[in-house]
Formats: C-alpha cells, structure tokens, sequence
C-alpha cells in the first residue's frame, strides 16, 4: 500500500495544475447536481416491519384522508376568561383553507375543549405526509390565528417539523480549528491549504448528498451529520499529511520525494483510519433500519471523500505551497539541520511509563465511575417537550400541557380493520371498551370509519407524556388487550408508538452492533500491527470511551447535571439511535489515533528501541500532531452543540466528549502505559498467524532503505 500511494503523491505532484482542475471541475458538477435535483428532507423516522409501522401503511392503502401528516392548533383564552365557539370558528376555517388540508375539526363539536374552557384544540388533517408538506403550506399552518383578537393561538405537530438549516454555529468550529492548525503549524499557509483541501472534500460530498436527496428518502439529520463528520475528518487527515510532510522536508529531502514518502506512511494510515470509519457507518446496514443506513451510507460517503482529497488534491496543493508550509524561521538554510527538540510528548511519555501502575489504576477507575449513569440511560425518539423553549413545537406542547395535560401530546391511534363494515363496527366497539380499562388511558375517543367501513381508528389519549417510561407500558398493555379482539385485526400506532417501536428495536440491536465493532477493531488492528494484544488492549480501550461517553451524556441530556451550560432547556430520553451511531463513529475516530500512536512505537521497536523506549518515542513523536487533531474533532463537534435542534445538539456533545477521552485518556495515557507494562510481548503474533496476515505496510517500511543487520529484531514469535 505505501508503495502504491508514494508513486500517487508524487504523480498529483508533478501534475498539480491537472489535479486542481479536475477536483474544481468535481466540485462544480456536483454543486450543479445538488442545486438541480435537490429534494425535500424529513423529520419522520420510519420502522419497516413494526406493528406501528405496518399500521400506518394500511391506512395509506384503506383510509388514506387519515394516513397524511397531522397538527394541532391550540387555542387559550386570557387567564379567568372562557373560550366561544364564535371566537374559535374562524380560527378552524382558516385551518381548514390551507390547501392540502383534507379537515380541521371543530372543538365545540369534538369536545376537544378543557373543563375550565379556557383551552381547546383544532386537530388539522393533511392529505400528504410531513415530508411532501411544501413550504407554502407550512407557511400558511404557522399562521392560523396569528391575528385572533385577545387569544393566543399556538401550531404544533408534524406540519411544524421543518428542515434542519445549516446556519452559522458551525463556523464557530471551524474557526476554532483554523487557530489550531495556525498554531500547531506555525505558518498561516499551511493552515490555510489544511483548511480549504478539508473544505474542498466536505464541499464534494455534500453536494453530492443533496444531489441524490430527490431519489433517496433522507431524514433531515443524516446531511448535518455527514457535515459534522466530514469537516472534523478532512481537516485532520489533511493535518497528519501535511505534518508529516514537513518533517521530511526537515529532513533534508527535496519536496517530491517528501510529499511522496508522507503519503505514503501518513497516508496509509489515512487510508486505513478512513477505511474503519467508513466501513463501521456502513455497518449501521445490518441493523435494518433504513432511515440509520442511509444515515450512515451518506456520511460514509462524505468520509471516503475526504479520503481521496487528502490523498490527491493535498500533494498537489502543497506543490504550490513550497517551503511556505514550513515557519518562516525554518525555511532556508535549516532543511537537514533542525534541532532535536523534546517537546511535551516526551515527558508526557516518560511519566506515563514511570507512573504506569498509578496511572491505569486512576484512569480506569475514573472511566467506571463516569459510566455508572449508563445504568438509567433510557432511548425514545424526540418530542415537541424537548425542543428548544421558544420554538413553535415546544410553545403548542406547553400550551396543550397546561389546557389538558401531557397526555394529549402524545395521542395514540388503534387501526381496527375487517372483512364488512359490521365486522368492522363491532370490532371497534370491542376494542374501544378494552382499551378504556387499560391503566394509563385517560380517555378513548369514538371510532371513526372508512368510507367501505372496512377500517375504523380509535384515537386514544395516555395520561403521560410521550417518552415516559409509563406510556411505553401503557402501549405495550393496550397491545396485550387488544390480542383478545374478535373478528378484526386491531393495530396501535401513531407518532408516540412508533417512536417507542423504534427505540426497541434500537436497543436491541445495540448489543449485536458493538459486538460486531469490537470484533472488527481485533481484526482490522491485528492485520496493521501484527499482534494479538496491540488489539485486544485498543478495543478494551474503546469500551471504556463508549461507556464513558455514555454515561457523561445521560448525565447531562437525561439527569439534567450541567444542562444549562450547552443549552438544554427540558432534558429527557437520549435519542434512540444515539448509542448505536456513536459506537460507528467512535470506533472509526478512536482508531484513528491508535493507528497513528502506535505505529510509531511499532517502527521504532522493529529497528531496535526498547519497547519502553518505542512507546516513549511514538508519544513523543506524535502527541502534538494527534493533540492538534483531536482539539480540531472536539471543536468541529462542539460547534453543532449550539444548535438549537435537540438530535444534533446530543449527537454533537456525544462526539465532542467521545473523541476528548479516546484522544487524551484513552490513547494518550492509558495506552502508553499498557505498551509499556507488555513490552516485547505486545508485539507477540503465533507464527502461523504471521504466514497467513497479509503485509499492509502501513508505516511505509517498504520505502526505507534496507536497515544494517543489527539494527532489526524480528517480530516475537511462539
């Protein structure tokens, strides 16, 4: 592989003009495509195969004026006074105007008004989904009673879940990035070339996304996220590149063969850093859940663009840049000459190992007490109760709360379906009195049909909130009566159940997932380092980042400990599909740093360090470089914590302290200090499994000259 990508940096090289065209002409076609072809986002989430799930397509099929989006106008009177129906009536037939809408009900005649009378909802009906809802027609719903005298009139529901926009929290990240490559490089033009070539490959990948948005059905989170990670990757793989080019333009080689060596090593481990995250995004497929697979596809993506321009455009780039890449007080004359410097590294790595025993002991038992809340974590999808205060959803959610209880937010839907329209009637009476007796349930509306009166839905309203734990029981108790139903098939569904089917399913496939993660970490490690306990001790390592991270989010996003200090208004359940997507970024980013780390302590020990000295030498030789990367990820991270929408903001702070202990506690500190109580046995690989693992070269050992006989020790062998 070194070989491979020595002779490509050197190629993009000499040919840099040809390189920078043809990625300016890949940027354009795909801005032209993404602009063009371009389609509309969702807020939904869908679970194929759950009874939630099942139901709602049938009612697109047998009752489609019922399977559309739907939302709530909560109407409230001043404090002490009672609504009219006068007051209320033409608040309902602006509702009803809005095109697209199939009915707005009265709540005089629906009884949907509070026993003071002071509250009442409009329940709105729309023919398309959320997703086909177009701007127009949300437009007009935010607006219903905007201009009712002396009520307060508040939209909710899924006609108000718009698109995430990417506005300009995110810069925050990448300005803080900007000063630290100024700093960690010393020029401003190597931190500018690091900066536009990531820029360059985000740009690409998701134009690229947006292009394919019209064709593949793509939650509005999935491109924020391929955003987030394709900004922290492509600046840091540009980052590891670049310095590496530099030491070998400081040591005396001339910029070609520079450029070709460090893509080449930096390069290869690039290749293989990139390759575990895109291959643990990719894995998210096996979950079967297609809205997390085309999340993870479509950052997988992004990720293997950056990939290719660090590995293509960057040579080129630093082919115009020269010696500008280096501090102004090393360009001339000090190429071959720098002096040997001890930074920080190096004493860090000598404490390390002096202090092993105290350290692991410390370091491990500070991870475990950080994972206890892990215990209490609990999964659901977001409501309106955990947006942001101020925002529509959240306003018609407390509203509603205070006129009628948490309950109505989350209303349930039973889809009785039978053969006739009698069959129908009767079944739906009979699950409708069962349903009543379940404890939860605090009201159970009349049964409405189809125009066949094949298919009747009994809404039903649950005393608690959406993601309380007891309306996940009362959910599974009206699942468990309704079994008993007589001649019809009855299905409980509605956003609050399919929520609670996805987060179930979830979780269960969470156990399977890290176990296919951890498995593939052995694996992947074991073929670059040629070892059985260089493995073993970087996934027992990662358990303790993803526990860690775990349970510092559950703290802060659930238990509400520091809360207000990144924004969260109402904490509550951790996002459903949280756990499993950190377990796919992290192992992919927490590899990144295991690569670069060790090898460096793997070459230094196959030609003839101690393997003391080799761990001291590889913390030493890239703890600035790896520190510069990981403050760039926490930055990029953090920047998305200011988001207002509570999704990006956990998965933000999630990523942001992941890779903050994987970086500085985990393979900074607690890793050295494992190589170093192995010593030569680290290195250990049965020699059968030595014959068989294919040579991946990823410190470029093949682009050295041959070492003098004394100088190389084999690989420890049984």
């Amino acid at each position: 592989m070194a070989t491979l990508l020595y002779r490509l940096g050197r190629w993009c090289f000499r040919r840099r003009g040809l390189v920078v065209a043809a990625w300016l002409l890949v940027l354009l076609a795909l801005g032209g495509a993404a602009a063009a072809f371009s389609g509309p986002t969702s807020g939904d989430f869908r679970m194929p195969g759950t009874e939630s799930q099942r139901a709602m397509d049938a009612l697109k099929k047998q009752f489609p004026q019922a399977s559309g989006a739907t939302g709530t106008v909560v109407i409230a009177a001043p404090q002490g006074q009672k609504l009219t129906a006068a007051q209320v009536a033409p608040i309902v037939r602006q509702a009803a105007a809005i095109p697209g809408v199939a009915a707005a009900t009265d709540p005089f005649r629906s009884g949907a008004v509070s026993p003071d009378g002071r509250h009442a909802l409009v329940q709105v009906q729309f023919t398309a989904e959320a997703a086909e809802l177009t701007d127009a027609q949300r437009d007009a719903y935010m607006k219903v009673g905007a201009d009712a005298p002396g009520l307060r009139v508040e939209t909710g529901g899924e006609a108000v879940k718009g698109q995430l926009h990417m506005g300009a929290t995110e810069v925050i990240g990448v300005v803080v990035a900007a000063v630290v490559l100024v700093v960690t490089l010393g020029s401003l033009v190597a931190a500018g070339m690091t900066l536009v070539n990531a820029l360059v490959g985000v740009g690409a990948g998701i134009a690229g996304l947006f292009a394919l948005s019209s064709v593949v059905e793509m939650n509005s989170v999935t491109p924020v996220l391929a955003l987030m990670l394709g900004l922290a990757v492509g600046i840091d793989y540009s980052l590891f590149i670049t310095s590496r080019y530099r030491q070998y333009l400081l040591d005396g080689l001339d910029a070609p063969e520079a450029v070709g060596r460090a893509i080449g090593t930096a390069g290869s481990a690039v290749v293989f850093a990139g390759a575990t995250v895109v291959i643990a995004l990719a894995g998210l497929a096996v979950v079967g859940i297609p809205f997390l697979s085309i999340m993870g596809l479509a950052a997988a993506g992004t990720v293997a663009v950056a990939v290719l321009v660090a590995l293509t455009l960057l040579p080129a780039v630093l082919s115009f840049a020269g010696t500008r890449v280096l501090p102004r007080a090393l360009r001339s004359g000090t190429a071959g000459h720098a002096p040997a410097k001890e930074g920080f590294g190096y004493r860090w790595g000598r404490l390390v190992v002096r202090w092993r025993w105290p350290v692991l002991l410390v370091g491990i038992l500070a991870l475990g007490a950080l994972v206890l809340p892990v215990q209490d974590m609990r999964l659901a999808l977001p409501d309106a109760g955990t947006a942001a205060k101020d925002s529509p959803e959240r306003q018609a959610y407390d509203l509603t709360s205070e006129g009628f209880g948490e309950g109505f937010n989350g209303r349930l839907v039973a889809v009785v379906s039978a053969a006739d329209a009698p069959q129908t009637r009767a079944a739906a009476q009979q699950a409708g009195a069962l349903i009543r007796g379940v404890d939860g349930v605090l009201a159970v509306a009349p049964p409405q049909f189809n125009q066949s009166g094949t298919t009747a839905l009994v809404a039903v309203i649950p005393k608690t909130a959406p993601t309380d734990a007891a309306t996940e029981d009362t959910v599974h108790a009206i699942r468990a009566e309704v079994a008993a139903v007589t001649g019809g098939e009855v299905a409980l569904t509605g956003v609050t159940a399919v929520g609670i089917d996805i987060s179930e399913k979830l979780a269960a496939a969470l156990p399977v997932y890290l176990l296919l993660v951890v498995g593939l970490s052995i694996l992947l490690l074991m073929l670059v380092f040629r070892s059985l306990l260089v493995p073993l001790k970087a996934a027992l390592g990662f358990l303790l980042t993803v526990g860690a991270t775990f349970g510092i989010t559950t703290a802060v996003f659930q238990q509400g400990h520091l809360a207000g200090l990144v924004g969260v208004d109402t904490p509550g359940p951790l996002i459903s599909f949280l756990p499993i997507l950190l377990i796919g970024i992290l192992f992919g980013l927490a590899m990144d740093y295991e690569v670069f780390l060790v090898s460096r302590m793997r070459e230094d020990f196959v030609h003839g360090d101690t393997a003391r000295q080799a761990t001291v030498n590889g913390l030493g030789h890239n703890a600035r470089v790896v520190t510069a990367a990981a403050l760039i990820m926490i930055s990029v991270f953090a920047g998305f914590v200011l988001m207002p929408d509570p999704i990006i903001k956990s998965i933000g702070f999630a990523l942001a302290i992941g890779v903050f202990i994987d970086a500085f506690v985990v393979r900074m500190t607690l890793v050295p200090a494992v190589m170093s109580l192995l010593g030569r046995a680290a290195w250990w690989l049965p020699r059968p499994l030595d014959r068989a693992l294919p040579n991946l070269d990823i410190e470029g050992e093949s682009l050295r000259p041959a070492p003098a006989p004394q100088e190389t020790r084999d690989p420890v062998h049984v």
